[in-house]
């Protein structure tokens, strides 16, 4: 059940989440995430697996939000909050006026993904991503595209920062996600499951796209687009792909290079 409250500042304790929304890393700690806008919050309303802490909205929405309110089943407090007072606290004219904060899950483990994952299994592993709305765009197209799981490495952005939640629409609670403590590592046991690794490659001379082999169970591996996948991660991929592109361009942001990857895989295995 849900408790009303109207407030005029952010400045108690239990709006410090929203206080703190440029800290990311006091969130990561406190196992906490911030979820902003409509379409974010309504998701995360309406999904029983993520625990909700609070929820802000302006008066105006609150009678539209009132039917997701109450259908929760933990006790958790909304605030109601003027426009003008979310502007101060965001730093710009937020139209919507709607957040919550919410609680991180714990990663499930990756025999748990891959057993659950249907066949032929559609895997993407994220390397050195370290740009927040990158993550979440690329778990936007993940969901998109039908991948069964995202794979996180330890050197990239979580996928529950408050950028990378909003870019990914609320996505993000619907695709599993693994946030690996070495991606090497995760890859290998991958392969050892018999998983084909493909590495998004730009700078490869050997295969293009449509060579790639993506038909069985696969995890197609994205790098961030300044300095490509790391060396110790390219080494435990079965094969590198590029996207065929003239001279002039030196690769495509990687969110729009998983999509189109995620397209070719999805082509070949007659889905496009």
């Amino acid at each position: 059940m849900f408790r009303l409250r109207h407030i005029d500042s952010f400045d108690e304790p239990a709006l410090a989440p929203y206080r703190t929304m440029r800290r990311p890393k006091e969130h990561e700690e406190q196992g906490i995430f911030v979820a902003e806008g409509d379409k974010v919050v309504e998701r995360l309303l309406q999904d029983r697996r993520y625990g909700i802490i609070s929820v802000v909205l302006p008066p105006d929405r609150l009678e539209e939000f009132t039917p997701l309110l109450q259908s929760r089943p933990e006790d958790f407090e909304v605030f109601i909050a003027p426009k003008s007072l979310l502007k101060d606290l965001i730093g710009f004219h937020m139209y919507q006026g709607v957040l919550a904060v919410g609680r991180i899950p714990e990663t499930p483990p990756l025999e748990t993904v891959l057993a659950q994952s249907p066949r032929p299994m559609l895997l993407v592993a994220a390397d050195d991503l370290t740009n927040s709305e990158n993550v979440g765009t690329l778990v936007r197209n993940c969901a998109a595209f039908g991948v069964h799981g995202l794979l996180v490495g330890e050197t990239c952005a979580s996928p529950w920062l408050r950028r990378a939640v909003r870019n990914s629409m609320g996505t993000i609670f619907q695709l599993p996600t693994v946030e690996t403590a070495s991606l090497v590592l995760t890859l290998r046991q991958l392969r050892e499951a018999g998983i084909h690794i493909i590495a998004a490659h730009p700078h490869t001379d050997q295969r293009t796209l449509t060579q790639g082999k993506f038909t069985g169970d696969c995890c197609i591996v994205m790098g961030s687009e300044g300095t490509g996948i790391r060396p110790e991660v390219l080494e435990v991929c079965d094969e590198a792909v590029a996207i065929r592109m003239p001279p002039t361009v030196d690769s495509l942001n990687v969110t729009s290079a998983t999509s189109v990857f995620l397209y070719e895989a999805n082509r070949q295995r007659g889905l496009m």
